[in-house]
């Protein structure tokens, strides 16, 4: 994350939180990040130089000035003004962490061969939620090379419960005692 994507996505955050705002923005702009994604063409557009500012702006104004808050709408202008708007992902990732952190909600992802059903998320979930004693924001990998079973990182941890985990702790373990 650039020191740019820190500072605005700080500042927005600090409005939103002070605004009571927080929530909804931080929802709006992970949308917004979705649409972004899905149209690359469309933010490449207003990062053309050969547009005039203002029209950029409008086509701002067209898109989302209706649905979303105001000072995210605002937000994004000021990106496009300052020719950073290729920022506005690590920004969310800021404004995500800080809302995170002022609400003790703990990010965690889960990988596993198969998806798993939900009922299986909330019950992980809730392990991990009891564990940890924080609140916990669990999104989902698959990955077919993992044998059996689940690796969850969390908080800079990895808890690793695959077949091809516990194998390589006994090879550790067979290496530590065959001399």
């Amino acid at each position: 994350m650039t020191q740019a994507a820190k500072v605005y996505g700080g500042s927005l955050y600090d409005l939103a939180a002070e605004e009571k705002l927080d929530g909804q923005i931080m929802e709006q702009m992970n949308e917004i990040r979705q649409i972004f994604r899905e149209n690359p063409g469309y933010l490449k557009l207003l990062g053309e130089p050969a547009i005039p500012q203002d029209e950029r702006l409008k086509l701002i104004d067209e898109a989302f000035g209706e649905q979303v808050e105001p000072y995210l709408l605002n937000f994004i202008k000021i990106l496009c003004e300052k020719k950073i708007l290729r920022e506005y992902s690590g920004c969310c990732d800021e404004f995500t962490r800080r809302y995170n952190s002022d609400h003790g909600i703990v990010e965690a992802v889960v990988t596993s061969a198969v998806k798993l059903k939900e009922e299986q998320m909330e019950a992980l979930k809730g392990k991990l939620e009891k564990v940890s004693g924080k609140k916990i924001h669990l999104t989902q990998k698959t990955d077919p090379t993992v044998l059996a079973g689940l690796r969850v990182e969390m908080e800079g941890k990895q808890l690793d419960g695959t077949v091809q985990g516990r194998i390589s702790d006994i090879s550790k373990k067979l290496d530590t005692v065959v001399v």
